[in-house]
């Protein structure tokens, strides 16, 4: 299904994002890990658009969205983000946030539960046991290791897209914010997904997430790394659509 691309603007921020029409009800909105976009959804969008309505960002600086005038915090982008829902996808949205787009969706879930009827955390950031940048780069480097070149050429060709200066900034404030203090105060359904091979999230960290959610439910995608949501739509798609059906 093809989606339609438009434009947000509030003040100094500018969100190029996919509008993916589907049948009346829920609406889903799809945030991206660092260094990437929204591009990075465009299977699992349209696998979704059969369920509802479906909104994919280029956050802040990164995919077609400009940099903003200046650094933002992820609790900024998070607002930020909150205000775009807020004017288009009035109600309550299913949230898919992939490794720091996790960071930013469990903010609105903690904050704003008025506004979630559901919280997908693929590949939630960062490893409390490696927060530094080195052990981070050192395991996406790993991860990506033999991956297909249909993942590592759209990395390749999103990173192009961000400034260097940028990119530092939100690494910076990935690494100095803690997602495993909101978990115990996130109140709304969440599905909590890893891949199978995934060396930037392993299980031991992204199990502690999904036990510290109350009612969280986790799942594993045998064989997929980090990029899980690059690779296919499936299995990432299937998993949302079955863990949001009954929550419209």
């Amino acid at each position: 299904m093809t989606g339609q691309d438009r434009t947000y603007r509030a003040g100094e921020i500018e969100i190029a994002f996919t509008e993916t029409p589907g049948p009346a009800g829920p609406t889903f909105v799809l945030i991206h890990g660092i260094g990437m976009g929204r591009v990075t959804f465009t299977e699992v969008a349209s696998d979704l658009a059969v369920q509802g309505r479906v909104l994919a960002l280029d956050l802040p600086g990164f995919g077609d969205s400009p940099e903003p005038g200046s650094t933002t915090s992820l609790e900024e982008t998070a607002r930020v983000v909150t205000e775009f829902i807020r004017t288009e996808a009035p109600g309550r949205v299913h949230l898919v946030g992939h490794s720091m787009g996790t960071q930013i969706v469990a903010e609105i879930a903690l904050h704003h539960p008025e506004l979630v009827a559901s919280l997908t955390l693929i590949a939630p950031t960062v490893n409390k046991y490696e927060r530094t940048a080195t052990k981070q780069a050192m395991r996406m480097v790993q991860d990506l290791t033999g991956e297909d070149p249909k993942v590592i050429f759209t990395g390749m060709w999103e990173y192009l897209h961000t400034s260097p200066r940028w990119f530092a900034s939100k690494l910076k404030f990935m690494l100095h914010h803690h997602l495993e203090r909101l978990c115990p105060n996130i109140q709304v359904p969440t599905l909590v997904i890893r891949g199978e091979i995934d060396r930037v999230c392993p299980r031991r960290w992204v199990s502690e997430v999904a036990e510290a959610i109350p009612g969280a439910r986790m799942e594993e995608i045998p064989g997929r790394g980090h990029e899980a949501i690059i690779k296919s739509a499936q299995p990432v798609a299937e998993m949302v659509r079955e863990f949001t059906a009954p929550l419209r």
